[in-house]
């Protein structure tokens, strides 16, 4: 079965607060869980030329300055994921962005209470998940490769 079809990619970030409640494995189950492909993992640590360009559209909020203090307070944990319609299927696993209001069940619903400390950034649209995933990993770093449980994953007209 090949499964080259599917080349819609995503970014998510695991940010500190997730990392320094350790809920890495966590996160990163409920992802391989709904049957999506890792196709890069890398820990890092911010630094305010990526967090300009990652939260430009923030910029100019009064709450930016403690948004990238808190981001660079521990490395972050970031990955591609990729799959069908993967970008949506990753905003609904994760949630809304306030916490405390995300449905039970989704990431952010489980395992968090706050807007800005919500364990994950995921990305919210194609476009953005494309400029993202090449903020933050070079394309060798992207691993494509035949992920052998998709047949169990996808029916045969979705691939």
């Amino acid at each position: 079965m090949d499964f080259d079809g599917v080349k819609e990619k995503t970014l998510v970030l695991i940010k500190p607060d997730a990392i320094q409640r350790g809920l890495i494995g966590e996160i990163i189950g409920r992802f391989e869980r709904k049957g999506l492909k890792l196709a890069s993992i890398k820990m890092m640590a911010l630094d305010d030329e990526i967090l300009i360009q990652h939260y430009s559209h923030l910029a100019d909020k009064p709450f930016f300055p403690s948004l990238t203090k808190f981001m660079k307070s521990s490395p972050v944990v970031a990955m591609v994921w990729e799959g069908l319609e993967v970008v949506n299927a990753v905003r609904l696993l994760c949630g809304i962005t306030k916490s405390r209001e995300a449905e039970a069940g989704s990431i952010r619903g489980d395992l968090a209470m706050s807007v800005s400390c919500n364990v994950v950034h995921a990305s919210d649209s194609v476009e953005n998940a494309q400029k993202e995933v090449t903020r933050f990993f070079e394309e060798a770093e992207i691993h494509d490769y035949k992920k052998s449980d998709y047949e169990h994953v996808y029916a045969d007209d979705e691939q």
